[in-house]
């Protein structure tokens, strides 16, 4: 997802220095990287500690997004650089790819100017699906932040759901905060396209009638995004989306591959490039009358400034409200994205709660999900039925 937060300034203006660019790099390795991927952990904490690579990347980039580690990480990655597989673990390999950066340093950087951070987890959709399911049909769906559109097609995957919710005794599930690495709960329900060469599992312990047992009816798709993405019809793409999976997911890699494959026979969505403001009246107007309309979008408005949040918020409001049989809202946001969402919480999300999603339709919590949609934990504010269409 690339959303437009303003100008960043020029390089060589940075208002991010060398010691700016460290720090962001140590926050980074300790609070983004640490217990999801050892290599860059340990890779992102040793440029934090390099002071003329340092000066390297605050001279040379523009301060703001161009300078977010996970971006310089992935374009020497899509480059082919060394230790690109599992990331450079130890001085020696560090100074590989340290020599190697610097030496090629025309080319990442060009890489870094031309592509931002994009990730498109399809895997989200099984802790949308249930939502979906339960709305009106047929669904007009549209994503805000689309990135590849892999979410824009739920009904072309498999859904196994589970026994198990995302806390175990201390906070969290025995294998991990996502639900990743857990071993197979009792089976709890499964949907979708029975051939999809891609099935999602995800660990809930909601009750068994919140659980989806049919397929949602999509009739249109449409998404919004600064740089929209199309790995099915440009193989430089979908290299690009591979070059942002972490070192050593495999799991997430394959998922991704198998998501373009769902994919592929199904027509493209209409996708708009620009602004998600800018751009949504305009394309809500083009769904269909007799559809249901769903404005959603996952883990995006962290992007955006508070004030563009809340003004986000009003349009999607504005436009179902005003809408001939109306429509619902669905967000998947960090619980400090749209706090007034979820302070209304029953269940509000705690401080080990840190790295979770709140699910909500149309301003109400309903669910705690995991950033990759590997769990779902209703809310008991998500056992009513939805408002009606």
């Amino acid at each position: 997802m690339v959303v437009n937060v303003g100008n960043t300034g020029n390089a060589g203006r940075a208002a991010g220095n060398a010691w700016g660019v460290a720090e962001r790099y140590r926050d980074f390795s300790w609070r983004e990287a640490r217990g999801r991927s050892d290599a860059h952990e340990e890779l992102s904490a040793r440029i934090s500690q390099d002071a003329e690579f340092c000066d390297l990347l605050s001279g040379s980039l523009p301060a703001g997004d161009k300078q977010q580690p996970d971006l310089l990480l992935a374009a020497v990655r899509y480059l082919d650089g060394p230790h690109a597989d599992m990331g450079p673990r130890g001085e020696a390999a560090y100074g590989r790819w340290r020599e190697w950066t610097i030496r090629h340093w025309a080319e990442v950087r060009a890489v870094i100017m031309q592509r931002a951070t994009q990730t498109n987890e399809p895997a989200r959709c099984a802790t949308l699906l249930p939502l979906l399911a339960r709305l009106p049909q047929p669904l007009a769906l549209l994503e805000a932040g689309t990135s590849a559109g892999l979410a824009l097609h739920p009904d072309r995957y498999r859904y196994r759901y589970e026994a198990g919710g995302p806390y175990g005794a201390d906070g969290y599930a025995a294998d991990g905060p996502y639900g990743e690495g857990r071993r197979a709960g009792a089976l709890r329900a499964e949907v979708g396209a029975p051939e999809s060469p891609l099935v999602l599992t995800c660990h809930t312990g909601g009750a068994a009638d919140e659980l989806p047992d049919r397929m949602p009816q999509i009739v249109w798709r449409g998404g919004i995004d600064l740089d929209p993405l199309d790995p099915v019809s440009e193989p430089d793409d979908l290299r690009w989306l591979h070059a942002l999976v972490w070192p050593g997911d495999g799991e997430r890699a394959a998922r991704l591959s198998a998501a373009v494959e769902a994919v592929r026979p199904a027509p493209r969505p209409r996708m708009v490039r620009g602004d998600l403001i800018g751009e949504l009246p305009a394309l809500a107007a083009e769904a269909p009358p007799e559809a249901t309309l769903v404005i959603f979008h996952s883990a995006v408005l962290s992007y955006l400034p508070a004030a563009r949040r809340e003004e986000f918020a009003r349009l999607v409001r504005s436009l179902l409200d005003g809408r001939p049989g109306g429509g619902h809202w669905v967000s998947n946001e960090h619980h400090s994205v749209l706090p007034w969402i979820t302070d209304s919480a029953p269940h509000a999300p705690r401080p080990d709660d840190a790295l979770l999603l709140t699910l909500a339709l149309d301003g109400h919590p309903v669910a705690l999900t995991g950033p990759y949609g590997r769990s779902l934990h209703s809310l008991s504010s998500g056992t009513a039925e939805p408002p009606g269409r």
